[in-house]
């Protein structure tokens, strides 16, 4: 994978198997609903649940497969036709020094299903103005909305915040914005609406760059021209972190080959897919994606048309 060492990347990827990727830390309390802690060596992650947005889907939606073929994937899934289950998780990294942040969620302005938060940061202890950092994985309304409250308040006070440079590039050129239609024109608006006024605060790393300590940034373009990744090292144990390249285990994991709209480069947004995917079947390493369903997180297993997401075993501390 490009941007980013072997050693940064897989030290000991061959430890994080299923027991020894999660185990729960010693001194956690119970788990509590929208929190799920757990261990990377000696880090302690918690995933925090943002909510569910319930997407109607029509058969344009994959470029490159037909209604009926994605509903035949859905239901393969035991889930219904035509509508898409997109799950928010951000990921709270505690390196012991740092709380580190790891996208924002939607703070409610995609769906009424979501903006949940917040609420789960204070279920797990921690409030916002404690965050020392913020990482931005791409521009996309529900992954940088929750840097500000519906009224424009900034929620993390105290935190730095770092996104990717090739994202920013593009999203902040007025050209850019001037051609662009649909959707992708209210993307270009929302992040003007973030980050107009806090942009001299706002840093920016090349992916492939160590972004906190034990996080080095993984570069995943396709989904957005700076999309990243971000590859969590410590004591011998890794996790990748997806981002949106993989959206739906169920759709894009099992036809890692399919297209949606959302990816605004199609092509490269599959090479990345496949790289990554094949990666993590081959190194064994755990993996955490944005929009996997709750708490977002588990393994990546080859079958013989594509691949499989095994679900982390459950632990009740």
């Amino acid at each position: 994978m490009s941007g980013v060492s072997r050693r940064a990347m897989l030290a000991g990827a061959a430890a994080t198997t299923a027991l020894l990727g999660l185990q729960p830390a010693a001194a956690a309390p119970l788990q509590a609903p929208g929190v799920y802690r757990y261990r990377l060596g000696d880090y302690r992650l918690t995933a925090l649940y943002d909510g569910v947005w319930y997407l109607p889907i029509d058969d344009k939606f994959i470029r490159n497969a037909g209604g009926a073929e994605v509903n035949a994937a859905l239901d393969a899934a035991f889930l219904p036709p035509s509508v898409l289950p997109i799950s928010f998780t951000a990921l709270l990294v505690d390196t012991g020094r740092r709380l580190v942040l790891i996208d924002t969620g939607t703070a409610g302005q995609i769906t009424d299903t979501a903006g949940s938060l917040i609420a789960n940061l204070a279920a797990a202890g921690v409030p916002p103005d404690r965050i020392d950092t913020i990482l931005i994985s791409h521009f996309h309304p529900d992954h940088i909305d929750g840097l500000k409250t519906k009224d424009g308040a900034k929620v993390f006070r105290h935190a730095e915040i770092w996104v990717p440079e090739p994202e920013w590039s593009f999203w902040m050129d007025d050209g850019n914005q001037s051609r662009a239609s649909g959707a992708v024109l209210g993307y270009f608006r929302n992040a003007r609406r973030i980050f107009h006024d806090i942009a001299k605060e706002v840093r920016r790393f090349r992916p492939g760059d160590e972004v906190a300590p034990g996080i080095v940034s993984v570069p995943a373009f396709g989904h957005t021209p700076g999309h990243t990744a971000f590859a969590i090292h410590s004591g011998g144990m890794s996790l990748l972190v997806m981002s949106d390249t993989v959206r739906n285990p169920y759709l894009f994991a099992r036809h890692p080959d399919w297209q949606p709209l959302f990816d605004m480069d199609g092509p490269m947004a599959v090479a990345a897919r496949r790289r990554m995917l094949d990666q993590a079947a081959a190194d064994r390493m755990l993996v955490e994606a944005y929009h996997f369903p709750f708490p977002a997180c588990g393994h990546i297993a080859r079958t013989a048309t594509g691949y499989e997401l095994v679900p982390v075993e459950w632990s009740p501390l």
